[in-house]
């Protein structure tokens, strides 16, 4: 061949030049550690520990003040069954036939050959 030849070929079938295509941003998703699912599971599950720990808080504290309550009127009762047993004991002291001997003598009362005895006591 010769230069014009080679020329002439050369323009007739000009040297294939790729074509460059434009580049296509392709976005790609990342995908997260956690799903959505998970996300929203996790959520209920944590709003679920953080209302029973509330119920709970909140029980032990009405139970804590309930045996206070229960406390203080058990001391109560117990300082109510002093008194009363010592109120038993008073009476019982104030009733003895030889007292009431001593205090008849000593208002002027005369006991003829008698004996004093105590009366049955009823209880209302």
């Amino acid at each position: 061949m010769s230069a014009n030849q080679a020329r002439s070929w050369q323009q007739t079938n000009p040297q294939h030049n790729p074509t460059k295509e434009p580049k296509v941003a392709v976005k790609i998703k990342k995908n997260g550690w956690i799903t959505k699912g998970e996300k929203i599971i996790y959520s209920l599950l944590g709003v679920t520990v953080i209302v029973s720990s509330i119920f709970i808080v909140s029980y032990s504290s009405t139970t804590d003040t309930i045996n206070r309550e229960l406390q203080q009127l058990e001391q109560t009762v117990s300082t109510q069954q002093v008194k009363n047993e010592g109120l038993l004991f008073e009476m019982k002291e104030l009733s003895r036939p030889e007292r009431i001997i001593q205090i008849a003598d000593k208002n002027g009362l005369k006991i003829q050959n008698t004996e004093v005895k105590q009366a049955q006591s009823f209880n209302n």
